[in-house]
């Protein structure tokens, strides 16, 4: 068969959806856009949400592309042969357009037909449905999945697993051809705020279908008594996710049908070259230039010893997750994003050392890791020197904070490292628990890793609520008056660029029901009585009942007419351009914006207020605002 890579199935892929009708369009920002919600980019549908809610796209109802992924969340997951914490997905949509047939018939015939996966390897889930809510067993997608394969020869029985307890319970009767699986909501439901039962009124969500890859490995019982799909043991591996979002859950707890019903397909680009090169280990299919770089400079062979591969792995994966985060403007510092960048690198630099990689520098590896990927995404070669520097600089401030550490872990006396001077280690000079087990069994010492473990988890548990604080709600709650602090937002922007000047962009948003909070570009703070202008002009704009509108245009020409927009670079050739525009002609906000807007500013209710302006960062100011019942 011919030789796959990355690069060649990204090729297929989008060539193969683009021959079906579908615009390729470019891979979002690692960096959210109008999305609070979340740090960073996790997966091909969060940067479509707002297309997959209503908003017409700009390209049309059919859409592919490659978009580039990070899960902050897969940081202590890698080491395995399957995770990474940065990855490609690979995408295709219908908004409102084809469904279950085409959808699972396409991807089948491309994983099979395209790529050359053989089918007797395949296997697929569906939901199982829910009878207290009247939400109906996936058979549709079961038929179209028995066709498929029956036209290869092949008998798909199907079998109702339920839970994953359950699955581990059964296992796979292989010999009667068991193929089609139905799992409950917790594997085969999808919407963002989980399961049917959780989800609030107004909320779309629908069952999704599984493509699982079989290796030819052994079960491994830690996992469970028996194999299913759905088993974490890597003899079955997920490549392929396609979601139908089919319903929407009403104010009386029941579920309806929605007008236009999309798909929403996400494939792991390097999980399928793992299937298609029949490789159970992520790093080898997408990593060979970091491994070869690591086993160059440490003397030691990937693959040969289990902790030595585990030490290859998280730092392959690491670095290559750093390359891309600061590519798109992520610099290491202790706050927000840059805290994952930060501990991305100083956790590589830690098992380097442990690896015992001389100390060449980590930049080394940036070059090989851009060269890999500047044909899909040419921005990294731009910026190659920029990462360099981040990342040479940010290894030699751990090597600093590394070398106090030390003299901190001299310090500790008696036969025990309790857990919390286990986690003082661990969370202010970047030393991971085994580093710090090493060091006492050095030294004779034992360590309290179950405190430890517990200091962990409060620490987390306290970041959560904290992440939860700070990013809950925004522009993914699409009630009415989020939609209509949305709107003020934009027409404040035009205010502020109207009474400061032009050189003011939006610099980050977050939109809840009860506030907006903008940051924007100014170098200064600025003054009460601009803001009151500020208000005076979004309070006019809504008591006028301007008319709010959006408009398909070519990126160019949006550009030449003057429409305002952040982040130009990361938006297709064409956008979608929204306006505010009053009964007799006066446009009060025109800018690039894909969201959710009130239709007319009659919908908004109550006075903009902007309660407090403060420094956000170097350049960067931050207002809060909200709107006041009339």
């Amino acid at each position: 068969m011919t030789p796959m890579d990355p690069n060649t199935v990204r090729q297929r892929y989008l060539k193969y959806f683009e021959e079906r009708g579908h615009s390729v369009i470019p891979s979002a920002s690692l960096m959210p856009e109008n999305d609070p919600t979340t740090l960073f980019t996790g997966s091909g549908m969060q940067p479509l949400l707002p297309y997959l809610l209503g908003e017409p796209h700009p390209k049309g109802t059919r859409l592919v592309d490659s978009q580039k992924c990070f899960r902050s969340g897969d940081i202590e997951e890698v080491g395995d042969n399957r995770h990474t914490t940065f990855f490609e997905m690979l995408g295709n949509w219908s908004l409102g357009d084809y469904g279950k047939e085409e959808q699972l018939s396409w991807f089948f015939t491309f994983l099979v037909d395209e790529i050359g996966l053989e089918p007797e390897r395949l296997y697929v889930t569906a939901f199982t449905g829910d009878k207290e809510l009247g939400i109906p067993r996936d058979d549709t997608s079961a038929d179209v999945w028995e066709k498929l394969f029956a036209e290869k020869g092949i008998p798909a029985e199907r079998v109702v697993i339920g839970t994953e307890e359950e699955g581990a319970k059964r296992g796979i009767k292989d010999k009667e051809g068991e193929r089609i699986f139905f799992y409950d909501a917790a594997k085969n439901w999808w919407s963002r705020s989980g399961v049917p039962a959780k989800m609030p009124a107004g909320e779309p969500g629908g069952p999704d279908s599984e493509v699982f890859y079989r290796f030819d490995i052994e079960h491994d019982t830690a996992y469970g008594e028996h194999c299913h799909p759905n088993c974490d043991c890597g003899r079955f591996l997920e490549i392929g996710n396609s979601v139908f979002m089919q319903y929407k859950k009403e104010a009386d707890g029941t579920f309806s049908k929605l007008p236009k019903q999309n798909v929403d397909f996400g494939g792991g680009l390097e999980r399928i070259v793992m299937a298609r090169t029949d490789t159970p280990d992520i790093i080898r299919v997408n990593h060979t230039p970091i491994i070869s770089y690591i086993e160059e400079h440490s003397g030691k062979t990937y693959g040969k010893h289990e902790e030595d591969t585990k030490a290859f792995r998280i730092i392959a994966d690491h670095m290559k997750a750093a390359v891309f985060l600061i590519g798109d403007g992520v610099l290491p510092s202790n706050t927000d994003q840059g805290y994952f960048v930060r501990r991305l690198i100083r956790r590589a630099v830690r098992y380097a050392d442990a690896l015992g990689v001389s100390e060449s520098g980590f930049a080394a590896v940036v070059r090989p890791i851009v060269s890999m990927y500047e044909g899909a995404y040419p921005l990294l070669k731009e910026k190659v020197e920029l990462i360099e520097k981040a990342i040479e600089d940010e290894e030699r401030k751990f090597r600093t904070t590394l070398a106090r550490g030390m003299r901190e872990f001299g310090k500790l006396k008696g036969d025990t490292v309790s857990g919390k001077d286990a986690f003082q280690l661990f969370s202010t000079y970047g030393f991971p628990l085994e580093m710090t087990v090493e060091l006492a069994h050095e030294r004779n010492m034992m360590v309290d890793e179950a405190a430890f473990h517990q200091e962990m988890e409060e620490h987390q548990e306290l970041s959560r609520k904290g992440s939860e604080q700070k990013f809950k709600g925004g522009l993914a709650d699409a009630s009415e008056v989020t939609t209509a602090l949305h709107t003020c937002t934009h027409l404040m922007l035009a205010g502020l660029r109207k009474y400061l000047g032009d050189h003011v962009h939006q610099a980050g948003s977050n939109i809840t029901q009860d506030r907006t909070r903008f940051d924007f570009t100014h170098h200064e703070k600025v003054s009460r009585e601009t803001l009151d202008k500020v208000e005076e002009y979004v309070n006019e704009a809504i008591q006028k009942g301007s008319t709010v509108t959006t408009t398909i245009m070519s990126k160019d020409d949006a550009k030449q007419s003057g429409v305002e927009g952040s982040f130009w670079e990361k938006y297709p050739d064409r956008v979608t351009v929204y306006e505010v525009k009053t009964p007799d002609g006066t446009v009060y906000s025109r800018e690039l914006c894909g969201g959710p807007h009130v239709e007319s500013t009659d919908r908004i209710k109550g006075t903009f207020r902007i309660t407090k302006e403060e420094a956000s960062s170097a350049g960067v100011r931050r207002v809060k605002a909200v709107l006041h019942e009339a």
